[in-house]
């Protein structure tokens, strides 16, 4: 049974910083493989965050975290993590981990190319 697990959501104030972990259990996320982070907030569309590619570590941003989040992998504990600085309001959201399968490497923000989901962390900005 495949499942991904979020965790260290929470509430913090605009400025603050949070780390989200991804631990994958039942599933050793593929070596050619991708991860990302999503979130969504109420009313809109799930877009992407952050995306690392697990064979070489190559990551990927999409603006709204460009330069305040890291993505990161510790592949020992078959974990992915987002790390989150200088939050704003705006990063409020439900945060979901996915992973995929990728041949070539591209980790493209698109949901539709991610087979596996967790449940989700909130994260909240005040």
């Amino acid at each position: 049974h495949v499942q991904l697990v979020e965790s260290g959501g929470g509430s913090v104030q605009a400025g603050g910083s949070l780390r989200l972990s991804c631990a994958a259990s039942g599933y050793t996320f593929y070596r050619r493989g991708c991860v990302g982070w999503f979130r969504q907030s109420p009313g809109k569309e799930r877009e992407g965050v952050a995306t690392i590619y697990i064979r070489d570590g190559f990551t990927a941003y999409a603006g709204s975290g460009k330069g305040r989040f890291t993505i990161s992998q510790d592949n020992a504990k078959n974990t992915v993590y987002l790390q989150m600085s200088s939050l704003k309001p705006e990063d409020t959201a439900m945060y979901y981990c996915a992973a995929g399968y990728s041949s070539n490497g591209d980790c493209r923000f698109s949901p539709d190319d991610y087979n596996y989901w967790g449940q989700g962390t909130q994260v909240t900005v005040s």
